[in-house]
């Protein structure tokens, strides 16, 4: 017997085919258990068979779902809670201040959509909408009732509350649509620190903008800590709206910091805005004035100028300048505001805090070396900071003998009052400069290390000066009983059209303060700046407008409201090591100064 061999390009296939042909056989057993049911007669059974078989196969989808159903709700990740499995797909985590108070969230919002040619009565359903959402657009939903559109668009954002309200009314081609959203539950509190972001999901400023990687990459499940503590944020803003509404300024601008660690605890502007409808905020108000704004600070500076020449050995605390002649400089002449005597000591010049003395003091440390010192405070360069929004300074780039005298008071430079609570703080926390931060010191972290800027001796000789103008010289309105506080007053006079307004009209009055000024440098101190642009005279200031009596009350009026929350104790302050314990002869300096 012969065995014919199969072509050789046969060969795969019929390698193939037993377990192909194996299963074509396992599929047909039901057809020929039929067609054995009906051979031997029994219709009966053929029907049950074929009953059976229909049965099996939904039995086996049943259990298919079953087990797909158990698996998608064991291992899907929604038994974490409510919270996050309502969240969207590109979810941002929840913003928290250092306690973990809520300061942003995602919620569920809704789209509000009508179908006109679902409408009967036209008319009915305008009234009921416009009633249950005083918000919409009469204009908009009047198009869209008359339109052909099969579905318009009518208002997004509407809050569970807001839908349930129109829902009830079972108004006929109404529906919703569900879509993500920004929440902010403080309204206008922190608005221009914690910022917000846009309806894509994208932070468009503050801290949703800063931070706007680490909140996506969270994916709303692990919230993102801020450092600041809402109720220093609270009474900040608070006591700066009421001073601003007070006062009508312009803006406005507040800021605490612990300088010890660098974290920004609050940060306020004025006028401020509703990051929940930040569309409908006037451009002006949206302006975060602490980091994106910058001005001619005035007298403040006089913090930078003393430490420069303290810190330098050009001067010291005692020596002796003339106030009394007027400073005369090419195309310019510098007065004080009030008339000193002939000479006065460097910390009589501070805090009589007279311009003629501190011009005296920059042009005696020279160009070379303002221009070195003011490059390690950071007063060239926008303030290092996570905010975008911060701002570059601008100042002459040739440091002539003008620039250098004008410079030594606050003029001639316009700075952000975070480039100055940055550079200051390194004049009080012992000499060292290091960036302020929106980011939560965790406990048990060491601060950034930073560079060091002056002497720690220079940093406490400040503090002691600092404290000296508030119980004797122009802060004397920001001291609070107990808690040993320091500080400078500042009163810019503001360039109008090129030139340097007249009155009481046009001042930028500032009051940078510190406390406490004693302990050591180890221990949390802490940094308060109030500026108000434009504050109009009342009767309490006596016509003034100027630092020492319109800002350092309010300065004062904040610390006494946080010192608590700080953990900040009233104690006995030392006398001072700088300076006479009283000042005499001196008119009265807090509406004086310049």
């Amino acid at each position: 017997m012969t065995t014919v061999q199969p072509p050789f390009e046969d060969a795969p296939r019929a390698r193939l085919w037993p377990s192909w042909a194996g299963f074509a056989r396992r599929l047909q057993w039901p057809e020929r258990a039929f067609e054995r049911a009906r051979a031997s007669g029994k219709a009966e059974d053929d029907t049950r068979l074929r009953i059976f078989f229909v049965m099996a196969l939904f039995a086996a989808g049943f259990v298919t779902l079953g087990l797909v159903a158990a698996r998608a709700a064991l291992f899907s990740g929604l038994d974490l809670g409510p919270a996050v499995s309502a969240l969207a797909p590109k979810a941002r985590a929840d913003v928290v201040d250092r306690n973990g108070e809520i300061l942003a969230m995602d919620l569920v919002h809704y789209g509000l959509y009508l179908h006109p040619r679902e409408v009967s009565d036209r008319a009915a359903t305008r009234a009921a909408l416009l009633t249950a959402l005083p918000m919409l657009s009469p204009t908009r939903l009047d198009a869209a009732l008359n339109g052909d559109h099969p579905e318009d668009y009518i208002q997004g954002g509407l809050t569970p509350e807001q839908k349930t309200r129109v829902h009830d009314l079972a108004l006929a081609g109404v529906v919703f649509q569900e879509e993500g959203g920004r929440a902010y539950p403080l309204g206008d509190t922190g608005a221009h620190v914690i910022g917000f972001a846009g309806k894509d999901g994208t932070g468009l400023a503050g801290a949703e903008r800063a931070f706007d990687t680490s909140i996506r990459a969270a994916d709303g499940k692990t919230p993102v800590t801020l450092a600041i503590d809402l109720r220093v944020q609270g009474a900040l803003q608070d006591e700066l709206t009421a001073a601003g509404d007070h006062f009508s300024a312009l803006d406005a601008v507040g800021m605490v910091v612990n300088v010890r660690t660098g974290e920004i605890l609050a940060m306020a502007s004025y006028p401020a805005f509703d990051p929940n409808a930040p569309g409908k905020a006037a451009p002006a108000a949206m302006v975060n004035h602490a980091a994106a704004t910058v001005y001619e600070p005035g007298s403040v500076f006089k913090v930078f100028t003393l430490a420069m020449g303290l810190d330098s050995g050009v001067t010291t605390v005692n020596r002796m300048f003339d106030v009394h002649t007027p400073l005369v400089l090419p195309g310019q002449i510098i007065h004080d505001y009030d008339k000193g005597d002939r000479e006065l000591p460097l910390w009589e010049v501070f805090t009589h805090s007279s311009n003629i003395g501190a011009a005296r003091m920059s042009l005696l440390a020279g160009a070379e070396r303002m221009d070195r010192y003011w490059r390690a405070f950071g007063l060239y360069n926008a303030a290092p900071s996570e905010l975008v929004e911060s701002a570059r300074p601008l100042y002459p780039r040739r440091l002539s003998d003008n620039a250098v005298a004008t410079m030594g008071f606050g003029h001639s430079i316009s700075v952000s009052p975070l480039t100055i609570a940055t550079g200051m703080s390194s004049i009080l926390n012992g000499g060292i400069y290091r960036p302020l931060t929106l980011r939560k010191l965790e406990p048990g972290h060491a601060p950034a290390p930073g560079r060091r800027v002056i002497a720690e001796s220079t940093s406490r000789t400040m503090l002691n000066l600092m404290r000296l103008n508030v119980t004797n010289g122009t802060g004397r309105k920001a001291d609070v009983d107990g808690y040993c506080v320091g500080g400078k007053t500042g009163t810019a006079t503001k360039l109008v059209n090129g030139h340097y307004g007249t009155g009481h009209s046009k001042n930028l009055a500032s009051f940078a303060s510190v406390f406490p000024t004693d302990g050591p440098f180890n221990a949390d101190r802490y940094y308060v700046l109030v500026m108000m642009d434009e504050p109009k005279a009342t009767p309490e200031t006596g016509g003034f407008t100027t630092g020492g009596v319109v800002s350092a009350p309010i300065v004062g009026k904040v610390i006494e409201r946080v010192a608590p929350f700080l953990g900040q104790a009233r104690h006995v302050c030392p006398v001072n090591s700088v300076g006479p314990t009283t000042v005499t002869g001196a008119a009265d300096l807090a509406g004086a100064e310049r």
